[in-house]
């Protein structure tokens, strides 16, 4: 209800000949009497509106900011003794506004705190570490929401390096400060990231629920999504069998092709940090949803073959891989393969030194052979493929 009152209002606001300038943007008349800090919520209403997938907001913003800033360049100079417009200035240059047409604005008439002021300017300029300087101490919650909001995410960017708890917390703040707003939808994007690499799975899991049921429409989803299945495949998150089922939660929101891609990616990594159970999960999922005769399905049957013939399934993983279609396979998965079989044909293979070596000792309870034997296996498996994917990894471009 707000976002359409306030895109009104930037009808109102803006002359005639602007409005269709939303779509075209054609030049606008610089004389007028709206004050600077109307038009930029106006502006951040229209923004809003891309958070929801509205394509025509998309399109047009870009010119929409520039009629803003034009409208700034006219303004009387007695204006910029209110604080509402100093602050306004701040959240155009942090809205996308162009520093080039600030720089030309009254800076020694303006109300403004000059940290906010001269930081924004240094965030939008590029200058990150006088950016970051400039702005560590502020407090997001100290100010007007709508310029505490779009500070705390910036400091969100600004943090997200050096420290990233910081960077959590003031991506936490923008959420706070201006739910349902393009500020909210691009501190999910960001903060989804930073949780995932400080494996705090339960956040993780919020923050994609919240983005789910709120922006799940976003011009910027794909963003998300992207950020989404880094932070989930570059992190341990995936790798707990107890959470499996709420990951596959989470993934049955996304579209059938990124699904199999991820499970298959957690798959792999399952593997070859020697988590079998997650290994035959994941790849159960990806051979669950991918098609007959497909690369991906191929890839599945590695994984669940591997994870059967290295556990407790040795006949059947081991015909599961044998069965395999290489030509399907990527360069770094034959390598996987054919070290997986290696693998599990020397489980069956005697030790070296044989019974001569053992003569001296007592003999073995058949419990203790078969667990030295399954110990002895495992600790070569691992040890082998992580000395292949460091050769993988060296292989690939």
């Amino acid at each position: 209800m707000i976002r359409p009152l306030l895109c009104a209002a930037l009808l109102m606001v803006l002359p005639p000949t602007a409005a269709p300038a939303l779509a075209d943007p054609a030049p606008v008349p610089a004389a007028t009497s709206s004050e600077p800090y109307e038009l930029v919520r106006a502006l951040q209403a229209v923004q809003d509106g891309i958070a929801n997938g509205d394509t025509a907001a998309h399109g047009s913003h870009i010119a929409l900011i520039r009629q803003v800033g034009e409208k700034f360049l006219a303004a009387d100079a007695n204006v910029w003794s209110n604080p509402q417009n100093g602050q306004a200035v701040v959240i155009y240059l942090l809205s996308g506004g162009a520093p080039q047409l600030v720089r030309k604005l009254p800076r020694d008439k303006m109300s403004v705190d000059g940290r906010l002021f001269d930081g924004a300017l240094a965030y939008v300029e590029g200058r990150q570490d006088e950016a970051r300087e400039l702005l560590k101490d502020v407090k997001p919650r100290t100010l007007p929401s709508g310029l505490g909001g779009q500070v705390a995410l910036v400091q969100g960017a600004l943090f997200a390096r050096t420290e990233a708890s910081l960077a959590i917390e003031r991506l936490d703040d923008a959420r706070l400060l201006l739910p349902g707003t393009l500020v909210e939808e691009a501190a999910l994007r960001r903060e989804i990231l930073l949780v995932g690499q400080a494996e705090d799975f339960d956040k993780f899991e919020f923050l994609t629920l919240a983005y789910i049921r709120h922006y799940r429409n976003s011009i910027y989803a794909g963003d998300f999504w992207q950020r989404f299945s880094t932070g989930l495949t570059q992190s341990s998150l995936a790798l707990d069998e107890r959470r499996f089922a709420r990951i596959v939660t989470l993934l049955d929101q996304i579209d059938r092709a990124s699904r199999i891609k991820l499970h298959l990616m957690i798959a792999r990594n399952a593997m070859l940090r020697g988590l079998m159970p997650v290994t035959r999960l994941a790849a159960e999922r990806a051979l669950a949803l991918s098609a007959d005769a497909s690369a991906e399905r191929e890839r599945a049957h590695l994984f669940r073959g591997a994870s059967r013939a290295l556990t407790d399934e040795y006949d059947g993983g081991l015909a599961e891989l044998k069965a395999l279609d290489r030509s399907k396979l990527p360069e770094r998965d034959v390598v996987l393969l054919n070290a997986t079989l290696q693998l599990a044909l020397d489980v069956r293979k005697p030790f070296a030194g044989g019974p001569a070596a053992t003569a001296d000792k007592p003999p073995a309870t058949p419990a203790r052979l078969d667990l030295a034997s399954s110990n002895a296996t495992l600790t070569r498996a691992q040890k082998q493929l992580g000395e292949l994917e460091l050769l993988a990894k060296d292989r690939r471009p």
